[in-house]
């Protein structure tokens, strides 16, 4: 995602001298201090890649210590455009990478696959199938079963040729991308779907992503125990509606959301934000290029920030109520900007 230009995009030198500085003036990143908050001393965490430059937290019932940025592959990696910020990224800490099936996104998982070979072991690395075709005006009607089994077979289908894209024989997870109808969510036959993947080796988590209709998606997964994570369209006005390509009309603000993402939380859910600053970034983007748009919701500490319009976004819903935030970066620029967000977010929440 473009956004207006500010600055000559970021050299590597400069870059690595922003985290640098960074760690040197993070004092609360100190060892033992830095997952206090979030592990007992009787989980067993599964700890990737973690470095001072960044902060982390548990997702949901993986317990895998997540980098609070994800790493958005999907159009980033598109013709591999973006291949060149993925070793900044790791060298930052960030350890959970965000890919697309390759019908969707073209050839990212392609891009990706010689970095995963490289990073195996010290990253989480995600997919995701399309297999919701909802019309918007029938997302509360339940898909029958012939339905949810065209849904599981494409699943299936989409999980081999992800991994045949990203040349490996498992990925971490692999979720049902933008979902709409909350009965795909609950449907068994796609459920099974994955359990025989998970069986076969193939896949360690599920998931989803939702950009509408999100809080009856999210209500339905919360019944059922079956998800591991979630990525919804949300902003610090609420939820984003990727039909609209706006705030979903008469959506409660973030704030007034934090009791039900702590119910996903409490069933199990690792919550990703993702669309978050879509609506502030120029038309071209497909954004509506206001950056001011959310400033309403700040208190008086963000805004004297120095943090800029696209860091306070994400710094804002980290603290509150998402657990990490996965962000589509294509320059140095945007990748050292959305680093330092994640990693102070919580100095202007205290």
């Amino acid at each position: 995602m473009k956004r207006k230009k500010n600055n000559i995009s970021m050299n590597r030198r400069e870059f690595n001298k922003s985290l640098i500085t960074l760690a040197a003036g993070a004092p609360f990143f100190s060892s033992g201090e830095l997952f206090s908050e979030i592990l007992t001393k009787s989980e067993k965490s599964d700890r990737r890649n973690e470095r001072s430059t960044m902060t982390y937290r548990k997702l949901g019932r993986t317990n895998f210590m997540c980098s609070r940025l994800v790493f958005g592959c999907g159009a980033a990696l598109v013709g591999g455009k973006a291949v060149h910020l993925l070793d900044r990224a790791f060298e930052s800490g960030i350890n959970y990478f965000d890919c697309g099936s390759e019908t969707y996104y073209k050839g990212n998982e392609t891009s990706f696959a010689p970095f995963l070979k490289a990073n195996r072991k010290n990253i989480w690395v995600t997919s995701k199938a399309m297999v919701d075709d909802s019309d918007d005006s029938k997302l509360d009607i339940p898909i029958n079963l012939d339905q949810a089994k065209a849904a599981s077979e494409k699943w299936t289908k989409l999980l081999d040729q992800s991994l045949k894209a990203l040349q490996t024989e498992y990925i971490d997870a692999y979720l049902l991308m933008n979902i709409r109808n909350p009965s795909f969510i609950t449907s068994e036959e796609v459920y099974k779907a994955f359990l025989d993947a998970k069986s076969a080796g193939k896949v360690g988590h599920f998931g989803f992503s939702t950009h509408k209709n999100a809080k009856k998606v999210l209500e339905a997964a919360i019944t059922t125990k079956w998800f591991d994570i979630a990525m919804p369209g949300i902003t610090p006005a609420g939820w984003y509606d990727w039909s609209t390509k706006n705030i979903e009309k008469d959506a409660p603000s973030l704030s007034s959301l934090r009791s039900l993402l702590n119910q996903a939380r409490d069933s199990g859910i690792g919550l990703i934000g993702m669309k978050t600053v879509r609506l502030m970034a120029p038309l071209s983007s497909l954004g509506k290029g206001d950056e001011t748009v959310f400033n309403g919701y700040y208190g008086k500490k963000l805004m004297e920030s120095p943090l800029n319009s696209f860091q306070r976004a994400y710094a804002y819903i980290l603290e509150n109520g998402l657990d990490v935030v996965n962000a589509d970066m294509q320059n140095f620029t945007h990748l050292e900007e959305n680093i330092v967000a994640a990693a102070t977010s919580k100095k202007y929440f205290k």
